[in-house]
């Protein structure tokens, strides 16, 4: 197959040539190939596909039907290959579990699904990380609820494997009873709050922990400017963590919050206004190193509910690349270059591989997207429910 007259960006760059595709790879690229099954891109992007590393199923209900369903959703908005969060229902934190989630993906064929082990059992005592992460599991995940001997032990798992711990920075004692970020508008609304210091504290614990240990950590979801600041400071003395941030707090403030909007309800919860602009920035200056559309849908009956008792979470994974280009490339705020080593590059080297370049020898695993096709936003799950969004996804099962 060829694909002709498209704009190849990848990691380095864009330019335009033709590629060749043969047997799931890219074996040819250059202007005026020739081939009986052509595809004329008409001017749209080549693109590698994107990865997600934080995504959970409807209602965080783990079972065939709904792994199936997240997977074709995924690929309808650009995302290749998505990372199941392991605090699902039933959490995969022993060997059952885990083979009960892999059957699941037998049916799967939309974007490659991968899955993480929780560490951690109910009761917080320690999973068989070893045994997991043999049986298949791609990467351990920790929330540092965890107590510092657990921590340690986790740690030494992630040292012995050489893998990267997936960590969500939290403090159990104080996102108890919280339900959105403490502040001016929790106040407004009457409702309890989380104050970023529950994120932060922890941060700094586990890069202490990464740098004692000399492993790789991957902070999930990271809501604070100040954790960044620590993660970024880290990074320069030599300690081996990386930071993701999800689209919605780079966009959206707890203002949105406004009139109780359950859609806004998200975990960790949406930053203030300031904050949501210093995370732009870091954004900008190269500071956060992977992005996520923290999808995780969930049924009316959880979410049409009064504030407090409403789950926690937005959909917006298949809309992924259409949102990523609108935001954050179409307004100048970084290139799509730069997009795909957030979105590709950086989450395939979390969980150990390679991807983000599109060149002869390496896998095709590419879309075409055209940005040029406009359409709205039909969805009362998304944050971005009613808005106009560039880009179409055409992706290539080879």
């Amino acid at each position: 197959m060829v694909i002709s007259n498209a704009v190849v960006c990848d990691v380095n760059g864009e330019r335009n040539v033709d590629v060749r595709i043969e047997d799931g790879f890219v074996v040819e690229m250059g202007v005026g190939l020739e081939d009986e099954n052509k595809t004329d891109a008409k001017g749209a992007y080549l693109l590698p596909s994107l990865i997600d590393t934080n995504v959970r199923v409807q209602d965080s209900s783990l079972n065939a039907k709904n792994i199936k369903a997240i997977s074709d959703e995924a690929l309808r908005g650009g995302v290749g290959r998505i990372v199941l969060n392991a605090d699902s229902q039933p959490a995969i934190d022993n060997e059952v579990v885990l083979e009960f989630a892999q059957n699941g993906l037998t049916d799967v064929n939309g974007a490659k699904v991968d899955l993480m082990l929780n560490t951690l059992q109910e009761d917080l005592k320690l999973s068989n990380i070893a045994i997991l992460l043999k049986k298949g599991a791609i990467v351990p995940y920790m929330s540092t609820i965890a107590k510092n001997n657990l921590a340690i032990k986790i740690a030494q798992y992630v040292q012995m494997y050489k893998v990267t711990l997936f960590c969500k920075a939290e403090d159990n004692s104080l996102i108890h009873s919280g339900v959105m970020l403490d502040g001016d508008m929790s106040s407004r609304l009457g409702l309890a709050g989380i104050p970023d210091l529950s994120e932060v504290l922890h941060v700094s614990r586990m890069i202490e922990i990464a740098r004692h240990f000399k492993i790789k950590i991957l902070f999930k979801a990271i809501a604070s400017p100040r954790s960044i600041e620590l993660i970024s400071k880290a990074k320069l003395e030599g300690v081996n963590v990386k930071c993701e941030v999800s689209i919605h707090h780079l966009l959206n403030s707890d203002e949105s919050c406004e009139n109780f909007n359950t859609t806004a309800k998200l975990d960790p919860p949406l930053a203030s206004s300031h904050d949501m602009l210093l995370l732009q920035e870091a954004l900008k200056n190269g500071s956060i190193d992977l992005l996520t559309t923290l999808h995780q849908p969930s049924s009316p009956v959880n979410k049409e509910v009064a504030f407090f008792d409403a789950a926690y979470g937005c959909e917006s994974i298949s809309d992924a690349l259409p949102l990523y280009y609108t935001k954050l490339v179409k307004t100048g705020m970084i290139s799509m270059s730069d997009l795909i080593k957030l979105t590709v590059q950086s989450p395939a080297k979390a969980l150990g591989f390679e991807a983000g370049l599109i060149e002869v020898g390496k896998k095709a695993d590419v879309l075409l997207f055209n940005a040029k096709i406009k359409r709205m936003v039909q969805n009362k799950q998304s944050l971005y429910n009613n808005e106009e969004l560039s880009g179409e996804v055409k992706s290539f099962k080879l």
